[in-house]
């Protein structure tokens, strides 16, 4: 018996329905954050997997707790993650050269052109394939597809962290291990 159950494969009914409702939400609020819809998908989508990452022990404090506080986990994430992509954004600058040195005219300088980083794709490809489905059925698909890739890639990164605390846990031991013989009478 689990405390906390363990992390399926497969994203659960109750995750994939928690999409369907907030998906539009976050990505709303993933462009307000980010200032346009460019890369409002990919902020939504890691906060998405942080959500899925952490959902059985956010279904645990709600049953402690009898409210869900999963909504609001999902803001706090994507304004964590909304600040940690404003923070990796390269920002052009421009220079003014001032006068020489002895005070002679100052050099001309021709501005660098500034490099911009190729475009990233607006969207996944579950995404783009949704574009080949019956109208009716796009928006529950989009949904779907959105689950099963935010789980995958929390799925993904559980394991990291499972194989992470098994490699801790044994270099534990074997420290503790040469400590003990290190310490018993010769």
């Amino acid at each position: 018996m689990h405390l906390v159950p363990p992390m399926d494969e497969e994203p659960p009914r109750e995750f994939v329905a928690f999409v369907a409702v907030h998906l539009r939400a976050a990505q709303r609020e993933a462009a307000r954050l980010t200032g346009g819809p460019q890369h409002a998908h990919e902020i939504s989508g890691q906060a998405l997997a942080d959500v899925g990452l952490h959902w059985r022990r956010l279904a645990w404090w709600n049953r402690l707790s009898r409210r869900d506080g999963r909504p609001h986990y999902l803001d706090r994430r994507l304004a964590i993650r909304a600040r940690h992509w404003r923070a990796d954004q390269i920002y052009p600058v421009e220079v003014q050269v001032g006068p020489a040195a002895n005070g002679g005219p100052a050099r001309p300088h021709a501005p660098e052109p500034t490099r911009t980083p190729p475009p990233r794709p607006r969207s996944s490809v579950a995404l783009r394939k949704t574009a080949l489905l019956p109208p009716t059925m796009r928006a529950q698909r989009r949904c779907d597809a959105e689950a099963a890739i935010a789980w995958a890639d929390a799925y993904r990164r559980h394991r990291h962290h499972v194989y992470a605390r098994v490699t801790a846990t044994v270099v534990l031991m074997l420290v503790a291990a040469g400590h003990l013989v290190a310490a018993l009478p010769d």
